[in-house]
């Protein structure tokens, strides 16, 4: 208790170094939690995104699709799957869906693209950007024939208004080139050129039909899950279920290698800039305690000589540094609190310095600096930033239990 009384006093004996110090580990706290939040927002974002477009969180598909996605190969028996995987606590939607390459041609011209087939019942805005983007129009019915949903740079390209009649040409399930007439449903715009210009959406159960399938076959099974962190957990809970046992089930990771691979690279920047952050603060930190220590040698010289410990000296120069540490952190709670609130709710539009094709690796981006913090990150950056300061003080804690009491005194 002493000693706590001592160090607290001992650090306010220079208020303004105190105080300088004590910021520097705030900014330090404030630039960590601008880096991870941003990170976590970001990667998030882009997971969720690529996730709605297509594959998942998790995809379950057939043996070799993911090497060579031909229309040929399909899940079967899909209302087993579909049922058993529901069943699990951390999927939020588990939808069937067919994707394939097709020739889109109007009485104008003819673009080459490609087409997701989907159960409007079962998907919305919430498990489908492409249905969140939508501008004109609506989605089909589950029982439409011929409604599709076409990328508003595709409907310029061919000069398709709603109503008006696009034919589709692709291969079936028997290798046999097919062709069948669709009209226009609705628009939707991403923003993304790319999609725009080359993307539909056909009702899944006349895909089925025109390409040869039954009712209970796809090409893959899309599930999404409640926390994109955990879709290695759901991965190998539903590789369990017997009704997949045949199939080949991937997390994001797998089915969006390129995605994985850039968030990997921006991760280990990011924890490089954090971590030369840290070094900063406790340099910061160390400066201040090694300071004070070397100003104080008669102070702990005449301590020691009355009978005080180098052990006791020590842990007085640890307690200091722990206050101060423990000061930084409540100042940078402070000045970090705004901030962050603003980049959460409202962020930083980037778009004007930004190209037009917000995608990396076919995955949307969104262009909003924005950030969001996991729990676990609240504490890795706080218990970080409080070791590096505690690890910064232990030199100077160490040179104070060292020092000779009677050539200290010598200095007074």
């Amino acid at each position: 208790m002493k000693l706590n009384q001592l160090a607290f006093r001992n650090i306010f004996r220079r208020k303004r170094r105190t105080f300088i110090t004590a910021f520097s580990v705030a900014f330090g706290v404030m630039l960590s939690v601008t880096f991870t939040g941003t990170g976590d927002y970001t990667y998030t974002n882009m997971i969720d995104s690529g996730a709605k477009m297509g594959m998942g969180h998790v995809t379950i598909e057939p043996q070799e699709y993911q090497n060579k996605p031909t229309l040929d190969k399909r899940l079967h028996h899909i209302d087993e799957i579909l049922q058993q995987t529901r069943t699990l606590d951390a999927v939020a939607s588990a939808v069937p869906r067919i994707v394939g390459q097709a020739m889109f041609a109007s009485a104008n011209k003819s673009i080459g693209g490609a087409f997701i087939a989907i159960n409007p019942a079962l998907e919305h805005a919430n498990n489908n950007l492409f249905i969140k983007s939508l501008v004109k129009g609506k989605i089909f019915t589950a029982n439409s024939k011929r409604g599709i949903v076409v990328g508003n740079k595709l409907a310029k390209n061919l000069r398709l208004k709603l109503g008006k009649k696009l034919v589709y040409t692709t291969t079936g399930v028997d290798g046999e080139i097919i062709s069948h007439i669709a009209r226009v449903t609705g628009v939707f715009h991403t923003g993304v050129d790319a999609i725009d210009g080359n993307m539909v959406l056909m009702p899944l159960k006349s895909t089925q039909r025109a390409l040869g399938y039954t009712t209970d076959e796809v090409s893959l099974i899309a599930i999404l899950i409640h926390d994109q962190r955990k879709a290695n957990l759901a991965r190998d809970m539903i590789r369990i279920l017997p009704s997949v046992q045949n199939y080949t089930v991937l997390s994001w990771h797998e089915s969006l290698p390129d995605l994985a691979g850039m968030i990997a690279m921006d991760k280990s920047i990011n924890y490089i800039s954090q971590l030369l952050v840290g070094l900063l603060i406790a340099a910061g930190i160390f400066n201040t305690m090694l300071m004070g220590v070397l100003e104080r040698r008669h102070e702990f010289g005449m301590m020691m000589a009355v009978g005080l410990s180098p052990n006791t000296l020590f842990r007085l120069v640890m307690v200091e540094c722990f206050w101060l540490a423990l000061l930084g952190l409540i100042f940078g709670i402070i000045i970090t609190a705004p901030w962050y609130y603003f980049l959460y709710h409202y962020g930083i539009d980037l778009s004007t310095s930004m190209s037009n094709d917000f995608t990396y690796g076919g995955v949307l981006i969104d262009p909003l600096f924005k950030a969001r913090l996991f729990p676990e990150s609240v504490v890795f950056i706080l218990g970080s930033v409080f070791t590096l300061a505690m690890l910064a003080g232990a030199y100077p804690a160490w040179k104070a239990g060292r020092t000779p009491p009677i050539e200290s005194l010598k200095t007074i």
